[in-house]
C-alpha cells in the first residue's frame, strides 16, 4: 500500500535536491533519504505535479519520512502534507494521465487519483530484474543502496551535488570495489526472506529475499558466491 506526501512551496525542487540521492527536476524520479551515515531510511518516487511534488512512498514508511523531511525544513518556504492520493499501476496500455516507472521499463505504469492494479505479478518481475521492494530487500538503517542496485535503476545522481548520506555513497562508488550486493540466483525449494545462505562449510554467504519461478534475489558476499550454497531445506543456485 502506498501513501502520498506532497510538498509544496518555492524551495520545493531546492529542499529535496539537498536531500535525496537523486536529482529532482521536471520529470519523475525514484530517489532515496539516507543516514548521514549513507545508510538507507526509505526509497520513493518523487512526481513534480503543477507547483508541488508528489512523494510516492510505502504507506508503512509514510509518517516517519514526513517527520524527517519537516526536520530539515528549517528556513526553507516549503509544506509536507500528507494526500488522500490513491494510486494504480500497471504494465498493459498507459491510461491518460499515467507516468512511466522511471526505475525500469517492465515495472510500467503508474496513474495517481486512480485506485486498482492489472493483476501483474509484481514479485516475478522484480525477480527477473532484481528490483528491490522497500522492506524486504530495501532495510531502514541497514541497506546501502549502490549494494541493492540504485545506479542501475537510475536511483542515485554522481553529478547532483550534496544530499544527506553524499559522502559515504560516493566513496562507495569511486574508492572501493563492491564486495557484496543484490543479485538473481537460481533456487530449488522455498525459504522465508531473511533466511541465511550458507556455503558448505557452514559459513554465512549471504541472504535469501523475494523468489519467484525458480529464481530468487538474494544480497550476496560476490567471494562466496559457488557451489554448495543453502537457505534453510533450499538449494542455491548462483
Amino acid at each position: 500500500m502506498r501513501r502520498i506526501l506532497a510538498v509544496s512551496g518555492e524551495d520545493r525542487v531546492e529542499f529535496l535536491q539537498g536531500l535525496v540521492t537523486n536529482k529532482v527536476g521536471p520529470a519523475p524520479c525514484w530517489a532515496a533519504l539516507l543516514t548521514p551515515q549513507g545508510k538507507y531510511l526509505a526509497d520513493f518516487l518523487v512526481v513534480p505535479e503543477g507547483e508541488r511534488l508528489l512523494i510516492d512512498v510505502d504507506a508503512r514508511l509514510a509518517d516517519d519520512l514526513a517527520r524527517r523531511l519537516s526536520m530539515y525544513r528549517l528556513r526553507s518556504k516549503v509544506a509536507i502534507e500528507p494526500m488522500d492520493l490513491a494510486v494504480a499501476r500497471g504494465t498493459g496500455p498507459a491510461p491518460a494521465g499515467a507516468i512511466a516507472d522511471p526505475r525500469h521499463p517492465a515495472l510500467g505504469w503508474r496513474l495517481y487519483g486512480a485506485e486498482g492494479d492489472d493483476g501483474t505479478d509484481w514479485d516475478a518481475i522484480r525477480v527477473a530484474h532484481c528490483i528491490p521492494e522497500t522492506l524486504v530487500e530495501l532495510i531502514p538503517n541497514e541497506t546501502f543502496i549502490l549494494e541493492a542496485g540504485f545506479e542501475r535503476l537510475h536511483g542515485v545522481d554522481f553529478r547532483k551535488g550534496c544530499y544527506v548520506g553524499q559522502e559515504v555513497t560516493a566513496r562507495m562508488k569511486h574508492k572501493t570495489e563492491l564486495r557484496k550486493g543484490l543479485v538473481t540466483v537460481g533456487i530449488e525449494g522455498a525459504a522465508p526472506a531473511g533466511t541465511p545462505i550458507l556455503m558448505a562449510d557452514g559459513r554465512e554467504a549471504g541472504t535469501l529475499f523475494t523468489q519467484s519461478g525458480g529464481r530468487a534475489i538474494a544480497h550476496m558476499r560476490f567471494d562466496r558466491m559457488g557451489e554448495g550454497l543453502t537457505a534453510g531445506d533450499a538449494r542455491i543456485i548462483p
